[in-house]
C-alpha cells in the first residue's frame, strides 16, 4: 500500500529509491519516515511570511539582515546585520514579500529568507 502525500494528501506517490515521491506537489520524503509519520517534515505553507528561522513576520516588525544582499541596477550592497524597522508584508509575485525603507538606501523590497526578527 502506498502511502498518501503528508503536504496535499494526494494518493497519486510513487517510490524512487528510499524516497516517496508525490508528482502534484512534487513533495518528497523518505520511506521510512513514511512508517513513522513524526519524522516527515511538512514544510508551513499557511500564507504567513516568515523569516529565514520561521518566525513568523507581521507589519511594523524590526528585522535584521543576515546575509550581505545587492542592490540590483547599483554597485551598493545592503551589509549583512543591517536593522530594518517598520517593515510592510506585501504579495508580490516574484519572491520579494517585504516592503521597507532602508537608511542609505531608500525604499526597497527584501525577500523574508534573507531576514531574521529582532
Amino acid at each position: 500500500m502506498e502511502p498518501i502525500c503528508p503536504k496535499c494528501a494526494s494518493t497519486n506517490v510513487y517510490a524512487d529509491g528510499n524516497l516517496w515521491i508525490c508528482p502534484e506537489c512534487a513533495f518528497e520524503w523518505s520511506q521510512h519516515a513514511a512508517a513513522d509519520s513524526k519524522d516527515v517534515k511538512i514544510p508551513l505553507d499557511d500564507g504567513t511570511i516568515r523569516d529565514a528561522n520561521g518566525t513568523v513576520l507581521a507589519n511594523g516588525d524590526t528585522v535584521v539582515v543576515i546575509k550581505d544582499l545587492k542592490v540590483k541596477g547599483s554597485s551598493s550592497v545592503v551589509k549583512s546585520g543591517t536593522k530594518v524597522k517598520n517593515i510592510r508584508l506585501t504579495d508580490a509575485g516574484d519572491g520579494h514579500d517585504i516592503s521597507c525603507k532602508i537608511d542609505g538606501f531608500g525604499a526597497m523590497n527584501l525577500k523574508s529568507e534573507f531576514v531574521r526578527k529582532s
